[in-house]
């Protein structure tokens, strides 16, 4: 698989306004009749950008970081903001492409991807803000940036430490409960594949070696499984696996190549995942995501998952969901705002 091409994550369904195929009633102009059975008290949490997502919480609860475009600038960086507060501020360098962030078991440090060492960044940015030029609001497409390394840094914006030094894509990072190791996809020999090193970027292995992609991966809550999405069996359409650390084990959870599975993250007591889907049968214009959560069974160093729950219904999309750290909320990003952009919403988990 070409490191250039289009990473194929769902997102472009948040520059398309789907058709509405039911009609429920809203609940305060946020959660359908039917979404209020799971999640209560939805609120938007971003606002004061063009676009933003990908949201994780702090180790305490009180703090999210996420990924947003900063007015004028034409790639996304990284901000963190109190949930009390509800200011931003950014943490990235202002510079090139920024994803998937997310914080150190300590919540001291901020863990991120970025191609701001792109040798060439100003002519990238200025092919970016050209393409703008050409035409309104660009449709949200990602690349495998070859410039792209893990980056940590300080809370408060100092002591900027690049941990991936690697020709070629390196990002999707997460951290192990134990805040030991770090998990993270790389095309460092040519395919998308999961990596897992140290803290301090030392002792690289190799978890996954499959065509296709493998990415956005994340530890189980006891630091023996990790979950992810691949495209393994058919380019673009991402199903659900589970692997152990020790690359040992796999399992496919979700095997539907009408449709598309992506963003996996485990609730905190490990008996359940979240994700997004979408049925493909219409291609990606007739497809919308939506929330979905499916028990999962640990025994004999097996794992299985139960039958699928449809959580959210609305009319728009909703990607990229987290738990909060004690499981009482749900963070997503959602283009169900009032002006159609993609921000991050919260609401309380009833289950």
């Amino acid at each position: 698989m070409c490191i250039n091409r289009i990473l194929w994550c769902g997102l472009l369904c948040l520059g398309l306004i789907p058709v509405m195929t039911h009609a429920d009633e809203l609940v305060g102009g946020a959660l359908t009749t039917e979404e209020s059975d799971h999640l209560t008290n939805a609120k938007q949490v971003t606002t004061k950008f063009p676009r933003a997502g990908e949201g994780y919480f702090s180790p305490d609860g009180k703090e999210v970081i996420f990924q947003a475009y900063p007015l004028g600038y034409p790639f996304y960086q990284i901000f963190v903001q109190p949930l009390d507060t509800g200011v931003p501020r950014m943490i990235s360098t202002g510079r090139g492409r920024t994803t998937c962030a997310y914080y150190t078991r300590d919540g001291q440090s901020l863990l991120f991807a970025s191609s701001h060492s792109d040798p060439l960044i100003e002519q990238t940015e200025k092919a970016a803000r050209d393409l703008e030029k050409q035409g309104g609001r660009r449709r949200y497409q990602w690349d495998f940036d070859p410039h792209m390394d893990l980056y940590t840094i300080q809370h408060d914006g100092t002591g900027l430490k690049r941990l991936t030094d690697t020709p070629g894509y390196d990002a999707e990072g997460s951290y192990s409960h134990d805040g030991k190791q770090i998990v993270f996809t790389s095309g460092r020999d040519g395919d998308a594949d999961l990596f897992i090193m140290d803290a301090d970027g030392t002792n690289v292995r190799q978890l996954t070696n499959v065509d296709g992609y493998d990415g956005g991966p994340f530890f189980s809550p006891d630091d023996q499984w990790i979950i992810y999405r691949s495209d393994r069996q058919k380019e673009h359409m991402l199903q659900l696996f589970i692997v152990s650390v020790d690359g040992k084990q796999e399992f496919q959870l979700t095997n539907n190549l009408d449709q598309v599975h992506w963003c996996p993250y485990f609730h905190p007591n490990q008996k359940s995942i979240i994700w997004s889907a979408a049925d493909y049968t219409k291609g990606p214009m007739g497809a919308n995501f939506d929330l979905w959560t499916m028990p999962l069974t640990f025994a004999d160093g097996k794992v299985t998952g139960g039958e699928p729950k449809r959580i959210t219904t609305h009319e728009k999309a909703d990607v990229l969901p987290v738990f909060s750290p004690d499981g009482k909320q749900l963070m997503w990003t959602s283009n169900r705002t009032a002006d159609g952009t993609s921000q991050l919403w919260i609401a309380d988990w009833k289950e």
